[in-house]
């Protein structure tokens, strides 16, 4: 269990959840509990529910607004930092809404890569035109091959990858995994996209084995 603020509440949402919590049966104290449940469409997919203050587990993160205890699962976190809860301010979709600023690595299916004979570089180029930039472009992103040498090769992500805080995991966890799949014979793959916007690149590079 540990203590410390990730998230932040309006005062009209924390009202609004204290009127609801202390509708619940009984005696026994109540936190709440929000969840990520997956994803829904490009953002994450949340649950907020009420339970007995006395089932929270010792590796939950807890926080207290004023007089609602928050409980957030050891898993969702790093993800819910910063996120703030409110009421929503479209009339067409009334109630509590949060608004998170992380968002979650785009999901790169496996998919059919076509043929990958000929040189390295056009079989990278075939899996990131046919495989990775379908999936990404949902996200605004794009990922290119700058050059490859010697089996190591060096991508630049444009678009909604660029500058974007989650643009290491995609690469480590989507476009890293697709391409190694696919062609085994890659020795390294190397971000050398200026996600500073013109000022010291990011860079990241993953050396096979």
């Amino acid at each position: 269990m540990s203590n410390g603020s990730l998230m932040s509440f309006s005062a009209e949402a924390l009202e609004r959840i204290v009127e609801i919590r202390d509708q619940e049966p009984g005696e026994d104290g109540y936190g709440l509990l929000i969840e990520i449940t997956g994803l829904q469409g490009t953002q994450f997919g949340y649950s907020l529910s009420f339970v007995p203050l006395d089932e929270i587990g010792a590796t939950d993160h807890v926080e207290r607004h004023g007089d609602l205890t928050v409980i957030i699962p050891p898993a969702d976190t790093t993800n819910m930092t910063g996120a703030r809860l409110a009421m929503s301010s479209d009339p067409m979709t009334p109630g509590l809404a949060i608004d998170n600023p992380n968002n979650p690595s785009p999901q790169i299916p496996d998919a059919p890569t076509g043929n990958l004979t000929g040189p390295l570089a056009e079989q990278v180029a075939q899996v990131l035109d046919h495989q990775v930039n379908p999936a990404i472009a949902a996200h605004g992103g794009q990922a290119s091959l700058v050059s490859e040498e010697n089996g190591v090769v060096y991508l630049q992500l444009g678009g909604g990858c660029q500058g974007c805080g989650m643009a290491a995991m995609t690469l480590r966890q989507g476009i890293e995994r697709i391409l190694r799949e696919a062609i085994p014979e890659i020795v390294e793959i190397v971000d050398v996209t200026d996600h500073q916007s013109g000022e010291n690149p990011y860079y990241a590079a993953s050396k096979k084995g």
